[in-house]
């Protein structure tokens, strides 16, 4: 099994930054790849589409309010990985004036090396919290 973690500080109370992303629903948002998602069985499954309409089918697995946090899974995807699971959470730093936002996850390659999937998945999780502060700091 393979596994990577991305972090961002973000000038941004945890409560505004949780608003942002703390939604199942809410990757088209933020985050630029990410085209349209909608949900199903009852909002516990998101079908995402991507701007060249691909289709990424995920499970929310847990969700906690109270940690800003919540872990998904993967039920199909154009990704070599199978027994994907991530969590994304929103922590909050500097006395309430800043949050730390990591993404991780955890996966079994398939056809490729441990290092080869996990650069993919680092490189989507470093370049979406990037447009998160980015989209963040545009709501200023």
């Amino acid at each position: 099994m393979a596994s990577t973690s991305a972090s961002i500080e973000i000038a941004a109370t945890a409560e505004r930054v949780w608003q942002m992303i703390g939604g199942f629903n809410s990757l088209p948002d933020w985050l630029p790849y990410i085209a349209g998602s909608e949900l199903s069985e009852g909002g516990r499954v998101r079908s995402l589409k991507t701007p060249e309409g691909e289709i990424i089918i995920e499970r929310l697995e847990s969700f906690s309010q109270q940690d800003r946090s919540y872990s998904y899974s993967i039920l199909q995807a154009p990704f070599p990985a199978t027994h994907y699971l991530s969590t994304l959470q929103v922590r909050e730093i500097a006395e309430g004036q800043a949050s730390l936002v990591v993404w991780s996850g955890s996966f079994v390659p398939a056809g490729v090396s441990d290092a080869e999937i996990s650069n993919m998945f680092h490189g989507i999780y470093r370049d979406g919290l990037q447009a998160l502060k980015l989209r963040l700091l545009e709501k200023n």
